[in-house]
């Protein structure tokens, strides 16, 4: 991978072997990519980003302007998200182990007194990784058995830049931490995304095609994931 400028915009152009240019605007600070065929030079691949140049413009602002939240201090009345939804967190002193639970309008944190921020927000963290490994056992099955194809291994991990990867060779797929706020369509949008990556490694027409078939309104699912409120971290897929 390198990069070009167009005007004040740097494109990261990345050569692979495909038939068509494919143009992309990331979330959250617009990152620009585009995938080129192997035979196609930088000239035309420059004079293909002017022509897009008003669509990149548009993207760039709509990520700029999307909204994100402050770095969370872990104390009573912060907004916490799971599933999707929004709840206010409570922080309760109490003597016996750590814990949380979930209740109709808030996450009830419960640490020891004199807790430091980052006790509290590992308690939380912890939480967040217990609920995602309880859902993505079943949903993995589910599309196994739809897609044909086996994973032979998953993992759940922070990332900054991705919500998923895949590692083919060991069939392996990862899942970001972040997931388990968003709601559950989107983290099931994720697994079947990073499972088509057993069919096709990359990001052409046969990788959209795999995804028109098995999950049709997969670019409904997309959109709302990168629509949603950002942490104050960098995430973008």
């Amino acid at each position: 991978m390198h990069q070009i400028t167009v005007g004040n915009i740097s494109i990261d152009v990345v050569r692979k072997d495909i038939k068509n240019l494919h143009l992309g605007v990331y979330p959250p600070s617009g990152r620009v990519r585009i995938a080129t065929p192997l035979k196609i030079d930088d000239e035309a691949v420059r004079l293909f980003a002017i022509s897009k140049m008003a669509w990149i413009k548009k993207q760039k602002i709509k990520f700029e302007t999307q909204e994100r939240q402050s770095e969370r201090r872990f104390v009573s009345g912060e907004s916490h998200y799971y599933r999707g939804r929004r709840y206010l967190l409570n922080v309760i002193y109490h003597k016996t182990a750590p814990r949380v639970e979930i209740r109709k309008t808030s996450i009830d944190l419960y640490v020891r007194e004199g807790s430091a921020r980052e006790q509290r927000e590992k308690v939380l963290t912890e939480w967040y990784r217990r609920q995602l490994k309880e859902q993505i056992p079943e949903l993995i099955d589910k599309w196994q058995k739809m897609m044909g194809i086996e994973v032979s291994d998953w993992g759940i991990k922070r990332m900054k830049t991705k919500w998923g990867t895949c590692t083919n060779a060991a069939r392996r797929i990862w899942l970001n931490l972040e997931l388990a706020k968003k709601p559950q369509h989107c983290l099931e949008y994720i697994i079947v995304h990073e499972m088509v990556h057993l069919l096709e490694r990359n990001h052409n027409d046969s990788f959209a095609a795999y995804m028109d078939k098995f999950m049709p309104q997969w670019h409904f699912y997309k959109d709302e994931l990168n629509r949603g409120i950002l942490s104050h971290e960098i995430w973008s897929y």
